[in-house]
């Protein structure tokens, strides 16, 4: 599977975007967190594929790279639905997870103990308000538990970062992965 692994910071970012998203509509983020000292896989997904098994194999690559001590799983819409399970899956090399847009299964999220920050817009039809809400409720055992919401938006995933609440999404990304990135 094509893959770019780009920084070299000793906490990795795996990002998994959603179904009609592509490398270049996540690059925004993945430049930021570089930049803040993060080493970040970027990977071009099959989207006919449930990302989940993809995401572990390569958080799991990242974390077997030299100088890598834990990972953050990053992902947008499915990518985001599918890194809770990821990250229960892959243990105690899992630093935290980030869900734009997502839609995370109240029951993944009890289990969840690492740092859970979800954002999405209020009326957005999949990750929306009503959709993080649960996950948040739910999420009762994560080390933290943040939510981020745009009132009045339906923007999804990676419409978020060309939105004008992209400075916001990204600042909100980067200050959460500083905080708990260990």
């Amino acid at each position: 599977m094509p893959a770019v692994i780009a920084g070299d910071g000793p906490v990795g970012v795996v990002i998994t975007y959603e179904r009609r998203g592509t490398v270049c509509s996540w690059r925004s983020l993945s430049d930021r967190l570089v930049a803040a000292g993060y080493r970040v896989l970027l990977y071009v997904r099959d989207s006919t594929m449930l990302p989940e098994d993809t995401t572990i194999a390569l958080a799991r690559r990242l974390a077997k790279e030299k100088g890598v001590e834990r990972v953050f799983l990053v992902g947008g819409s499915i990518g985001a639905t599918t890194a809770v399970p990821a990250a229960l899956k892959l243990g105690s090399r899992a630093a935290g997870v980030v869900a734009l847009s997502g839609q995370i299964k109240p029951e993944l999220a009890a289990r969840l103990t690492v740092p859970l920050l979800q954002i999405g817009s209020e009326n957005d039809g999949y990750g929306g308000a009503d959709d993080l809400a649960a996950a948040q409720a739910a999420a009762t055992k994560a080390a933290a538990n943040e939510t981020m919401v745009i009132p009045g938006e339906s923007l999804h995933a990676s419409a978020l970062f060309g939105s004008p609440h992209g400075p916001a999404v990204l600042d909100r990304v980067v200050t959460f992965l500083d905080r708990h990135k260990g």
